[in-house]
């Protein structure tokens, strides 16, 4: 959505994609969907229980985690269409012959405008689930997102979850926000004694996110809030995630714009003990995880991280890697107490409640 990228690093993500998904196939068995195949409707939680169900659209799915996700995914069987929102990412997977007559083993890929809501209806049309993985990114802009951008953002956000509650197929969705929608407060209460937990029931404050010209976040704070507003007393299950930096293999390469966007303060993110990390699989999972436990235990907001970074020679190896000397570590001692505590106990109970549950499908298959 809105996202930026040259030709050399949107063929790399291709041929990637491409890769992963002649990985993925073997021994998936996909449904088929087709335009104007018949009236649609709202799938019952009983129905999705005996096998229905198994289609979803991610946006921005050929995005550093929207690729991921879109791996995760097939990996576990299920259809996936890719909702692009650019002719040259349509053509670039056409030129590769990927999808043949746009379907290639429960693959397909539409156009749509994440602006546009008929597009959108239309991308989402026969799916059960949206995963809205999509965020503005200007390169232009100094810190790679502008203020503009941020509004767009939550403009956006109100017409995807509209187009999900129009559309009679889809009853869930999960939306990827992001951990600087919960760390950016103001006049947060310091204990001397214990640190401040920052959860899920932490926002991000608007006005300061605007006093320290902090674009991505605000983008990210106001985009969740109208996407839960919007889906407020609908008939839509909406979850969202919110992911810390997100790396691994190849991040600086096809995600550096958004990651220079999220580290815009991150020096004080780094002194108070909030800068974190994520890798991309992980995020991945934590979204199909979510996904997949919506219709019993999953519900809310879910912060994703595995590490925070707390010592100087880790915020110079990130700089190092993203090619941004001096803009997290600085001549300051950071070895005083950090005042808050970051926790993401939530996300890693339902993790791992589903990693059990699929080992004892497994046990059950193999013994």
């Amino acid at each position: 959505m809105g996202v930026l990228r040259s030709t050399e690093s949107l063929e790399a993500e291709v041929e990637e994609f491409r890769e992963m998904l002649f990985r993925s196939s073997g021994g998936l068995e996909f449904g088929a969907w087709k335009r104007g195949s018949g009236a649609v409707r709202r799938v019952t939680d009983g129905e999705e229980g005996e096998g229905h169900g198994r289609i979803v659209c991610v946006t921005s799915a050929v995005s550093f985690l929207g690729f991921a996700i879109v791996n995760r995914l097939l990996s576990l069987g299920y259809c996936v269409r890719l909702a692009l929102e650019t002719q040259e990412d349509l053509d670039k997977l056409r030129d590769m012959e990927m999808f043949g007559e746009m379907e290639r083993d429960g693959v397909w890929a539409v156009m749509a405008s994440v602006m546009d809501l008929d597009s959108l209806c239309w991308a989402f049309d026969g799916c059960t689930g949206v995963f809205h993985t999509s965020a503005f990114v200007d390169p232009g802009g100094a810190s790679g997102y502008s203020k503009h951008m941020a509004d767009m953002e939550a403009r956006a956000a109100e017409r995807v979850i509209e187009a999900c509650v129009r559309t009679q197929s889809v009853r869930k969705c999960v939306f990827t926000s992001s951990l600087l929608a919960c760390v950016w407060r103001q006049n947060s209460p310091r204990n001397n004694r214990l640190p401040t937990v920052v959860d899920e029931n932490c926002w991000s404050d608007e006005s300061l996110c605007r006093d320290k010209k902090l674009w991505f976040a605000l983008g990210k704070t106001m985009a969740e809030k109208a996407a839960w507003r919007a889906a407020r007393g609908r008939d839509l299950k909406l979850v969202t995630v919110c992911p810390a930096l997100v790396t691994g293999p190849g991040f600086r390469r096809r995600n550096s714009t958004g990651s220079i966007a999220y580290l815009k303060g991150a020096r004080d993110l780094f002194a108070e003990g909030l800068l974190a990390t994520v890798d991309v699989c992980k995020v991945a999972e934590a979204h199909v995880s979510v996904y997949e436990a919506m219709g019993s235990t999953a519900c809310g907001r879910y912060i994703c991280y595995d590490h925070i970074i707390q010592r100087k020679e880790e915020a110079a190896e990130l700089e190092r890697q993203l090619g941004i000397p001096n803009r997290i570590s600085s001549e300051t001692p950071t070895d005083h107490p950090t005042w808050f505590e970051l926790c993401n106990r939530k996300i890693s109970r339902i993790m791992s409640s589903r990693r059990r549950c699929a080992y004892d499908v497994y046990s059950i298959v193999y013994n």
